[in-house]
C-alpha cells in the first residue's frame, strides 16, 4: 500500500522504494497544483495516476478546489469522473 505525504509545498508517495511528487501552492482555498512527476523507473505504470487520486481525495477533504498549472495534472483532471469536479 501506498501512504501519502503532505510536506507543505509538496506531495508525495512511494512505490517499489521511488517517489513520484506533485508541487503545489496553497492560496486561500485554492490548491495551485504546479508538477507532477513520478521517477523514470516508475513511469508508465500508473503511479502519477494513483499520486493524483490520493491528492485530490486529500484536497477534497480539506474543502479545497484545484487550479493544475502542470500540463499533466490538467489532463488528469479533465479525464477523471471522480475528482473534475475540483477543479477551479
Amino acid at each position: 500500500m501506498t501512504d501519502l505525504r503532505d510536506t507543505g509545498d509538496r506531495y508525495e508517495m512511494d512505490e517499489q522504494g521511488q517517489t513520484s511528487w506533485a508541487d503545489y501552492r496553497l492560496s486561500g482555498e485554492r490548491l495551485y497544483l504546479d508538477h507532477v512527476e513520478s521517477p523514470a523507473a516508475l513511469r508508465g505504470t500508473g503511479a502519477a495516476g494513483r499520486l493524483m487520486a490520493a491528492l485530490s481525495a486529500d484536497v477534497r477533504a480539506r474543502g479545497l478546489k484545484i487550479t493544475p498549472i502542470c500540463g499533466y495534472a490538467a489532463a488528469w483532471l479533465r479525464r477523471s469522473k471522480d475528482f473534475s469536479d475540483l477543479v477551479a
